[in-house]
């Protein structure tokens, strides 16, 4: 670890065997645990705890508050909103030790998770998909897809700039900000076509 590569704050802790690329920040009072590894320019904001063995890809945004515990890994372009959590074992209680344990969650590639929203572990959040404020996710989420609510419900889909899509009667959706079009096919939607 080499501080010319990545940018820690004074009050941040890091401890031995962490992994950590180029161009990441790290913000006041936030905690990365052993082996844990943060891909290059990630930003981790303030009083985050990264847990050990957590493995975060490139450009994720850690919003302040925010807790990743042991068995989540999340890829490239991952926004993870402030005071939103993460929780790794099913049925928790203080006088069962369950250390190691854990059931995994994967966030993968551009997802969304906002502010508050919680994320029961073993349900993976698929690409794109944007996860509404407060939500509490129970089951996994297709990629592109919007949920909002306790529990979470989808109630439509987004683009990868995360707007709503609205699909025409070929089932034919147009992001109205960078022109891309999405399928929605058998309950899924996919990318057919960029803009440029």
């Amino acid at each position: 670890m080499s501080d010319t590569l990545f940018f820690a704050h004074e009050t941040a802790v890091i401890d031995e065997g962490c992994k950590i690329s180029r161009g990441v920040k790290i913000w006041h009072f936030s905690h990365l645990m052993t082996a844990c590894e943060i891909g290059p320019d990630c930003n981790i904001g303030q009083n985050v705890v990264i847990s050990p063995r957590v493995v975060l890809g490139k450009n994720v945004k850690v919003q302040n508050n925010v807790s990743i515990y042991e068995g989540v890994t999340c890829e490239d372009d991952v926004f993870l909103g402030p005071s939103m959590v993460f929780t790794n074992v099913i049925n928790p209680r203080s006088a069962v030790n369950r250390r190691g344990i854990y059931t995994k969650t994967h966030v993968a590639k551009g997802a969304t998770i906002g502010a508050n929203a919680t994320i029961v572990c073993g349900h993976d959040i698929g690409k794109y998909a944007l996860i509404g404020a407060g939500s509490v996710v129970t089951k996994t989420v297709p990629a592109y897809a919007l949920v909002v609510g306790n529990p979470a419900t989808q109630i439509g889909w987004v683009s990868e700039y995360g707007h709503r899509l609205v699909f025409d009667n070929e089932s034919v959706g147009v992001c109205p900000e960078s022109g891309d079009k999405y399928k929605l096919v058998n309950n899924n939607v996919e990318k057919i076509s960029n803009a440029s």
